[in-house]
């Protein structure tokens, strides 16, 4: 179960994972402009509709917790 409160160091990672999934979403929307194959075009479209509502998901779980003296 999840509690409210975070340590720093999983704060610091839960900034870090959201950080990596910012930038690998940000990359697949670029990268569906300058692909010619449908295949690989339909990949990163599917990536990036499942990849941005587990990112909201992630950034409101973080907003809602409170960092642990």
């Amino acid at each position: 179960m999840f509690e409210k409160k975070l340590a720093l160091h999983e704060t610091m990672e839960f900034h870090e994972v959201i950080n990596f999934m910012t930038t690998s979403l940000l990359k697949s929307k670029l990268s569906q402009g300058v692909v010619f194959d449908d295949d690989l075009r339909d990949l990163l479209e599917k990536t990036v509709k499942l990849s941005t509502p587990a990112l909201q998901a992630m950034i409101k779980l973080y907003e809602k917790s409170e960092l642990e003296y």
